[in-house]
């Protein structure tokens, strides 16, 4: 952890076909002279199916977070944040979503694009509320797309993160094992008692998704005892996620463009102030940290060499 500025870039790169051409035209020069000009710190291994998404995990390191995949207390550090006293109780979000079943996959929809009110989400949640109190979990509204739920089954099962499903085939991502298998039955009754809801029956003569289960994630128990502020100079830019998860790549490409000619031009600026700077570049598999050395033979280097930052964001 530190007080530096860091900037925090997630959905920085995937391995999508559309995505790796755009990646190729991609002129970020201002990056490029950020990278060179540091040296790289932190590298965080993994591949396209952990259950936590590598921004995650530099986040939780960052925040002196400690937990095994899937299992990220993120709900319950937001909500200490917040003002909720979290009680060591495991936390989790729970997203409202529409699953599209077909014949031998289920596939989830951008919960976007489902345009929930405050009025149909709180309808909807006072509907599953006691099936969740049946099974020992509280569930509270926080936002028409992001519920907020405590109970011990949050903190006994890893579940993948909201941005490695959302778009995609969620057969492979569903609770695993014995351990999961409240959950899953838990959205199975879900499914039924949605099916029939008033909310869902306007929506759909209405020509809306129905809201037909949720998903779980940031679910885990955060430490007794620890802080609840991130570190002072932490920034999580969030320009790359929606136009990532909905494969619109020309706005990937775009907010790209806004991050190099704002945020790390920015940056650059502190970086040659000599103040301390990081950057975390996050793909779908790893995530890379730089760090600024302060060293002039470092900065006069990078006047004379400097890596394409489409070669450093193709390894993510």
């Amino acid at each position: 952890m530190s007080d530096a500025a860091h900037l925090l870039i997630p959905h920085a790169a995937c391995s999508a076909d559309g995505c790796r051409e755009r990646l190729a035209a991609l002129r970020l020069p201002h990056l490029e002279r950020l990278l060179a000009a540091m040296e790289p710190a932190q590298f965080e291994a993994g591949d396209e199916r952990t259950l936590s998404m590598p921004h995650e995990r530099v986040l939780a390191r960052e925040c002196g977070l400690q937990a095994p995949d899937g299992l990220l207390p993120f709900a319950a550090w937001e909500a200490m944040q917040g003002g909720t006293d979290t009680g060591g109780r495991a936390w989790a979000w729970v997203t409202p979503c529409h699953w599209q079943v077909g014949a031998d996959h289920v596939f989830m929809h951008h919960p976007q694009e489902l345009d929930l009110d405050a009025a149909e989400s709180q309808a909807l949640l006072a509907a599953l509320q006691p099936y969740f109190e049946q099974d020992g979990l509280q569930l509270a509204y926080e936002a028409p797309t992001r519920w907020l739920a405590s109970g011990p089954l949050f903190g006994q099962v890893p579940c993948a993160s909201l941005d490695r499903v959302v778009g995609r085939v969620i057969d492979d991502w569903m609770p695993r094992g014995d351990a999961g298998k409240p959950l899953r039955r838990l959205q199975q009754e879900m499914q039924m008692l949605l099916y029939t809801h008033p909310v869902n029956e306007e929506r759909t003569a209405g020509g809306q998704l129905p809201v037909n289960s949720f998903w779980v994630s940031g679910n885990g128990t955060l430490p007794a005892g620890h802080a609840i502020a991130p570190p002072p100079g932490l920034r999580i830019t969030h320009y790359l996620r929606d136009a990532a998860l909905r494969q619109d790549w020309a706005a990937w490409a775009s907010g790209w463009q806004q991050i190099d000619e704002q945020e790390c031009a920015r940056l650059r600026q502190a970086a040659d102030a000599g103040q301390p700077v990081a950057i975390s570049l996050c793909g779908e598999r790893q995530a890379r940290t730089w760090r600024s050395t302060g060293g002039a033979w470092r900065r006069l280097a990078a006047a004379f060499s400097r890596r394409r930052a489409a070669d450093w964001l193709g390894e993510l």
